[in-house]
Order: structure tokens, then C-alpha cells, then sequence
């Protein structure tokens, strides 16, 4: 028998790798680096997630990693969506590589933490932080000084 945990979780916050945690916190350059911006009149619709999609799509074909572009681009609409839900919006989609890893950060209007939930079986949503969760090797947020949320997840090549 199957049986499910519907207490809800809060992300660890995990550090992020120190190549992201520089380029992220100190402002350092990544190596391959792509940035979309959101237009604020159009942060919360849901049509940003299919044209962030198209962004992962475009720029991964562009630095030679496409093979990684439909895990990103799960990984992205997860973001893009947990954003728009919780978030206040999406304000920016930002996509770096490093060596093997390939860094998805979300920018959101709002500092309250993630939280991946334990969805019973029936529920409608509920389940992206779990799927972010299973396709990298790490994923968590930081705040900055304004009032805005970087949530970021790393995939292997």
C-alpha cells in the first residue's frame, strides 16, 4: 500500500554550486550566459512559460547542449509557473553553463520560500518542486536585497 506524506516541506535553501553562488551573489561572468526578461505586463500569464520554453529551446541549440533542452525546459516551466502562482510574477530567466552543468535561475517578485508539498494522489498541483527536484543535482533560492526571489536548479550533461 501506497501512502503519502501531505505535510508540507520547504526546500532546504541548499547553497548553490560556488561557480553559481559567484556568479549569482558577486556578479561574476558564467561562461555561457543568457538572460530573458520578462515584460511586466505579461508576468503572469501563462503564455510566459511556453515562450521561457522556447528561450531554453533557442539558446541551448545555440551553445551546443540541446540534448539537455526537454529536462530544461521542464525544469524551467516549473519555475516559470511556481512564479507566476507564488511569486508574484516572473521578472527574469536566466541560463548559465559550467563545465558539465547547466544552471536554470528563476527571478520572482516575492521572498517567501518554496515549498515542495507531498501531494495526495488526487491532487491537481502540487507536484513541481518534487519533478524539479528528481531532473537536477540541485535546486534552491536566494534572496536578494530587494524584494525578489532567485530560485535556481542545476542539471548535469
Amino acid at each position: 500500500m501506497t501512502t503519502f506524506d501531505a505535510r508540507p516541506q520547504a526546500a532546504i535553501g541548499s547553497r548553490p554550486p560556488g561557480w553559481l553562488f559567484s556568479i549569482l551573489v558577486d556578479g561574476l561572468a558564467g561562461e555561457c550566459d543568457a538572460v530573458f526578461p520578462f515584460h511586466e505586463r505579461t508576468a503572469l500569464e501563462p503564455a510566459c512559460v511556453s515562450t521561457a520554453r522556447r528561450f531554453v529551446d533557442r539558446t541551448l541549440g545555440s551553445w551546443g547542449v540541446g540534448d539537455l533542452a526537454f529536462e530544461c525546459q521542464l525544469v524551467v516551466s516549473e519555475l516559470v509557473t511556481n512564479a507566476i502562482r507564488h511569486g508574484g510574477g516572473a521578472a527574469q530567466l536566466r541560463l548559465l553553463t559550467h563545465g558539465p552543468e547547466l544552471a536554470c535561475v528563476v527571478t520572482d517578485h516575492s521572498r517567501t520560500v518554496p515549498v515542495a508539498a507531498s501531494p495526495d494522489v488526487f491532487s491537481e498541483f502540487g507536484r513541481g518542486l518534487r519533478l524539479v527536484d528528481a531532473l537536477c543535482t540541485g535546486w534552491g533560492w536566494l534572496t536578494t536585497s530587494t524584494s525578489r526571489k532567485l530560485v535556481w536548479a542545476v542539471l548535469a550533461n
